[in-house]
């Protein structure tokens, strides 16, 4: 019973918190509905899901989630300094392609979403395979750099993760 009221209990406590965020204040009836919407999402979704993932390394995705959210940062000021320093005629914006170590959907998913919350760049398309994917650099000037700060930075992180 428990098991079909809230097949993804993870999922639950996530959309609870990330609603509590949302509405950006804790009452009663925002905790109720938060938790609403925790138990019904996951029971509607749960005949959607293929399999279950298993995260190999829990602490390692605290150590990702430091890693994303500093490299996001430093993103944000690397940007700001194009932005204001440099003329668009400077801007060598650039498509790289990331060849894919990693094969879960999950895993995937991940990666490209930390290359598009990076400011700078941005995941437009997964090889219809799924072994690379593309990457458009708002400034590069080196594309094996970008390719090798990708793969070594974040990839190598999932690989032990997933």
């Amino acid at each position: 019973m428990i098991k079909r009221l809230m097949p993804h209990p993870l999922f639950s406590l996530t959309l609870v918190l990330v609603w509590l965020m949302l509405v950006n204040k804790v009452t009663f009836g925002n905790v109720l509905l938060g938790g609403f919407l925790g138990i019904v999402v996951p029971a509607l979704t749960a005949p959607y899901w293929p399999g279950h993932q298993r995260v190999r390394a829990p602490f390692g995705v605290l150590e990702y989630s430091a890693v994303v959210l500093w490299d996001i940062v430093v993103a944000n000021f690397q940007v700001a300094a194009i932005i204001l320093s440099k003329r668009n005629a400077d801007i060598r914006s650039k498509w790289v392609t990331i060849p894919l170590e990693v094969t879960s959907p999950e895993a995937i998913t991940v990666l490209a979403g930390t290359i598009t919350l990076t400011p700078g760049t941005v995941s437009a398309m997964l090889s219809a395979d799924g072994h690379s994917i593309l990457v458009h650099c708002l400034h590069c000037d080196d594309e094996d750099a970008v390719r090798d700060v990708i793969k070594n930075r974040y990839e190598r992180r999932l690989k032990e993760i997933f």
